[in-house]
């Protein structure tokens, strides 16, 4: 009996022999395009630069956009091409109407190799050429996400289109096999999800299932009027347990249950690919209706590595291309195992992976009219002719659609031809040998990270919260995950943390000075601003002599912890850290109460708080002992730092755990005894950190809590001789009279006070002429009224230059009309309640003083009706002097600008008081550049959302007056409570002196710690 490997090596040849009978190289269209792909193969840099360029060609209207641009992606290259490029580019100089009319028709040509037609009537034509050569088609519309419902209509009704014009020209058209035609009709169309519904949010299945079936219904009826067939698509893991529950809850409603033209796809190179297609299984059969299962790859490898790696997360994919392929002709015997009940499809260019197929289905006796190989329009030529000749049956799947919508689907296509590790560059532009083309990929999976990610399990229940926390060395720093809402586990997690913190509201919370819970007559209620009615929790309200009990108690206990050892400090903070961690759900269930937080918002506060702490430890590692300033022969001269004294805390409501918790531990990690106050807003969220550090075993008096009115606390302690550091984020107003009062000198004060003020924000967003419009949209809306536009660092102003001003808004308007408003307790809102209703009120009073100045663009229409919900309103016409483009509003309301070209748009965007965030979008090389250099904030942020700044990779504040230029969670961030000090001493006695001293000693600690 043969065994499997040598039947796949037997048929493999065959193919590779067919193959070879109709040679064709892997980029089939000559000149430009082959030579440019030839080129980007063996260069790296150039291949990005290249299809970067190609991704923004599109986006440019005039013949000298594309010149420089042309010039910006290739002039400066330190490669082999560099002096080609040049001469290309000063040829082009001179005619430039000409030579940009040629690179536009040589893209559009190369996007041709891919793309099927830009419409129904252009793609009929191809596939009449295809069904001469017995190629069926599925078709896809091109385009993915979308930024509003108007467009995910205007997709449904293109869907719809083409279903109708198809079904027409393809009425008499007959499977290509005969046999089994029944489980393949001709009419075959893939749907996107994606394209379907603009607020998909994976925390919220049950919305995002709702909503699409009402678009899908309608389809798969006529669909079915018809005879056709419908395919879900599988795009990012991020949208993949949404597709796999929509797929199963259409088809098993009554209308459709007894359908079989409908299938969905698997991802090979998904670790939990294999748990999802067995579960596909086992509801097929409950179902008792065939359906479909297109087994690929996955074209997402880049992506959800990059996103990955960025959330500090183990990847959904496995990370070596072997492992993908072997988990693929795993999931091959699986569904061939399982033909009773499902129609397999392959798609794949891997004449292994092919070739393996063909092998298990004769092993299991199944017959190839049962199945089909599906391969890309405009790749892999030889091999569909190949399959077509040996008697199986072949579809291609057909984008069609207008260029600038398919770049992203046209760079996938570009990446995966010229990957290092892709089986068409290796076997037609490479010619690698077809014995290791069609070796076992189980002997090439390395074994050092073989099975990587294998005890991840599927659900991510067994992981925190369904990411990844990987051991470091104690000297580095990795950001916490954030928690993953696309696994049901973790939204389940979330669902019972609000359950249970709804049993605690009313809950009364004490104050904490000297180690002793303390209570007062008087308490201050914390509601929930998307139900006033209800009370959060209660906060103990201090007044001065509490405030003195404090200061009393953090000054004695500071003489004691300033002698602490740093590696104890630091200590404590990973404590807090693991304590953070283990109660996240429950920390941001009362955030969603108390401050109006949507879960990943809430989610991203606690994670924030986390990295403080981590953080923060390793910073104090970090200057903790002394360093030698310079090797000098008899003298040693050690530069090291000392705490400032007692620290006061004062903390905003909108991140009230993050920020506090920031502030906090800053103070006490680095020596200082603190005094944290929250915001009135948020007593119990500022209660529950204290609980927190109370359990991490924080010394009594090394941090005392004091919730009650800044107007009273606050002013008490500002004031206060013995308070030597003030800490303060919030409103410009506040925080510039603390300024002043701390620069007053009082009786008995021993230190110039240090003052750490963080304040507002005027931030401006520009978007350049050629920017990534869907980015540009999405970042933006998410920028302005994410969290309400409660964000120190949300977007104020857009700033629109007049070349793209009509383009941006036309999309920008319908983006914000879709934005889901209401109660965040539900999974997947954007828009919650405002904090308060001085701020409800305030916030109203901006919206008519716009009203006056400008051009109310936008309003949304329906919100709650209780609690404190501002609509998420847009001005245009808006002025640089207008008080709606000057001052702070701190709500959902956004002020469009626009201006003549990038001068005048960097000269608006300066030219406001605050210097805090600022954002460009843009895919010029020169301009991003310039906005790095000119735009005045203290974070800039390119092509991203100007929100959501991460610990240690993002150290967060402005300078004007937005603040005194700290960085929160940055390597500095310490420097501020601490004082330096020089301790020098001659080493010399009689002439002798060591010959090296130290770089590094031991902390000045006396009496010696014991060892």
């Amino acid at each position: 009996m043969r065994s499997l490997q040598s039947d796949v090596e037997q048929r493999g040849t065959r193919i590779f022999e067919l193959v070879d009978k109709h040679p064709e190289r892997l980029f089939s269209k000559a000149g430009f395009y082959q030579r440019l792909m030839a080129l980007s193969m063996h260069d790296e840099r150039f291949k990005t630069q290249l299809f970067r360029f190609v991704a923004v060609l599109p986006s440019l209207r005039r013949s000298s956009e594309i010149i420089q641009h042309l010039e910006e992606y290739f002039s400066d290259g330190n490669d082999g091409f560099q002096p080609l490029v040049s001469l290309g580019v000063r040829v082009a100089r001179l005619v430039p109407w000409m030579s940009a009319a040629a690179l536009r028709w040589n893209v559009s040509e190369t996007a041709r190799q891919f793309i099927a037609g830009r419409n129904p009537h252009d793609v009929i034509a191809t596939l009449r050429t295809r069904r001469g050569q017995k190629i069926g088609f599925t078709v896809d519309v091109l385009g993915e996400a979308v930024v509003s419902e108007a467009e995910a209509d205007e997709y449904a009704a293109r869907y719809a289109d083409l279903l109708d014009k198809l079904a027409r020209e393809t009425k008499d058209w007959t499977d290509p096999l005969g046999k089994s035609a029944e489980l393949f009709p001709v009419l075959n169309l893939s749907v996107k999800i994606s394209a379907l519904y603009s607020q998909m949010s994976p925390a919220a299945p049950a919305d995002a299932i709702a909503h699409l079936c009402s678009k899908l219904r309608p389809l798969l009826r006529r669909a079915r009027e018809l005879g056709a067939f419908i395919n879900f698509d599988m795009e990012s893991y991020a949208l993949k347990n949404t597709t796999l529950e929509l797929f199963k809850t259409t088809l098993t409603e009554a209308e459709f249950k007894d359908w079989p033209h409908a299938g969905i796809v698997i991802q090979a190179y998904l670790r939990d690919s294999e748990h999802d297609l067995r579960d596909l299984i086992e509801w097929g059969r409950a179902r008792g209706t065939r359906f479909a299962v297109r087994l690929v790859k996955g074209a997402y490898w880049d992506y959800e590595t990059t996103k990955s790696g960025q959330n500090g997360s183990n990847p959904p994919v496995f990370l070596q291309k072997p492992e993908s392929d072997a988990n693929f002709e795993e999931l091959t015997r699986v569904l061939f195992e399982n033909e009773a009940i499902v129609t397999a499809a392959f798609g794949s260019h891997n004449v292994r992976s092919i070739a393996h197929a063909q092998a298990v289905a004769d092993e299991l006796r199944v017959d190839r009219s049962r199945f089909e190989f599906q391969l890309l329009y405009g790749m892999a030529g030889p091999i569909k002719r190949a399959l077509v000749e040996m008697g199986y049956r072949v579809r291609e799947y057909c984008p069609i659609g207008e260029l600038l919508p398919g770049m992203a689907y046209l760079v996938r296509r570009l990446l995966e031809n010229t990957s290092n590790e892709g089986f068409l560059r290796a076997k037609f532009a490479e010619n690698v040998p077809a014995k290791e083309l069609l070796r076992d990929p189980k002997e090439l999976i390395k074994p050092a990270v073989a099975g990587i990610g294998d005890s991840c399990g599927h659900s991510g229940s067994n992981q925190k919260n369904g990411a990844s926390l990987n051991a470091t060395d104690s000297d580095s720093f990795r950001n916490a995950p954030l928690v993953s809402f696309i696994y049901k586990d973790s939204q389940d997690k979330m669902q019972s943390a609000l359950c249970e913190a709804r049993k605690r509201f009313g809950e009364k919370h004490p104050l904490y000075i000297g180690g002793e819970k303390i209570w007062t007559d008087n308490l201050t209620p914390s509601v929930n601003p998307a139900e006033p009615t209800e009370i959060v929790g209660y906060g103990t309200e201090a007044g001065v002599d509490e405030a003195e009990r404090a200061v009393k108690a953090a000054r004695a206990a500071f003489e004691k912890w300033r002698w602490a050892p740093f590696e104890e400090r630091a200590q404590l903070l990973e404590r807090v850290a693991d304590i953070l961690e283990r109660r996240r759900y429950e920390l941001s269930a009362v955030e969603v109460f108390e401050v109006g937080k949507a879960w990943s918002e809430a989610d991203g506060d606690i994670r924030e708080a986390i990295d403080f702490c981590t953080f923060y430890a390793q910073q104090m590692r970090r200057l903790g002992r002394p360093k030698l300033t310079q090797q000098v022969p008899g003298e040693e001269s050690y530069h090291h730092y000392l705490p400032r004294g007692v620290a006061f805390v004062i903390a905003p409501w909108n991140f009230p755990i993050a920020i506090l918790c920031g502030m906090a531990s800053a103070g006490v990690v680095t020596g200082n005894a603190v005094i944290m106050k929250p915001s009135e807003q948020s007593i119990v969220c500022g209660a529950m950190l204290m609980q927190v550090f109370e359990e991490a075993g924080v010394p009594p008096g090394v941090l005392n809590f004091l919730s009650g009115h800044g107007s009273v606390v606050g002013a008490h302690l500002v004031d206060h001789k013995d308070v030597d550091l003030i800490a303060f984020t919030g409103s410009r107003e506040v925080g510039l009279k603390i300024w002043e009062s701390a620069g007053i000198t009082r009786p008995g004060q021993r230190e110039l006070n240090r003052v750490i003020c963080e304040m507002g924000g005027k931030n401006a967003m520009i978007v350049d002429a050629d920017a990534d419009l869907d980015e540009t949209i999405m970042y933006s809306i998410y920028s302005a009224f994410g969290f309400q536009g409660q964000k120190c660092s949300a977007l104020s102003r857009l700033i629109l230059l007049e070349e793209n001003y009509d383009r941006v808004m036309e999309r920008l308007i319908p983006a914000a009309a879709s934005l889901r408003i209401g109660n965040p307790e539900q999974p997947g809102i954007m828009v919650g309640p405002v904090i308060d209703e001085p701020a409800y009120r305030r916030i109203l009073e901006y919206i008519e003083i716009g009203k006056k100045e400008a051009t109310l663009a936008y309003q949304a229409k329906e919100v709650p009706p209780h609690g404190y919900f501002i609509p998420p309103t847009i001005f245009t016409d808006v002025k640089p002097n207008m008080r709606i483009a000057r001052e702070e509003v701190f709500g959902p309301v956004l002020s469009v600008l626009k201006v003549r070209d990038l001068d005048e748009a960097l000269e608006v965007a300066n030219g406001t008081d605050y210097a805090l965030t600022g954002g460009f979008f843009s895919r010029s090389p020169d301009n991003i550049e310039r906005i790095k250099a000119r735009l005045e904030a203290g974070n800039v942020y390119i092509n991203r959302s100007c929100t959501g700044a991460i610990v240690g990779r993002h150290p967060f504040g402005g300078f004007k007056m937005s603040g005194s230029g700290t960085k929160a969670g940055g390597e500095d961030y310490l420097l501020q409570f601490l004082v330096p000090r020089v301790v020098t001493e001659n080493t010399s006695r009689h002439g002798f002196a060591p010959e090296q001293s130290p770089e590094y000693r031991d902390e000045f600690l006396w009496p010696k710690p014991r060892q």
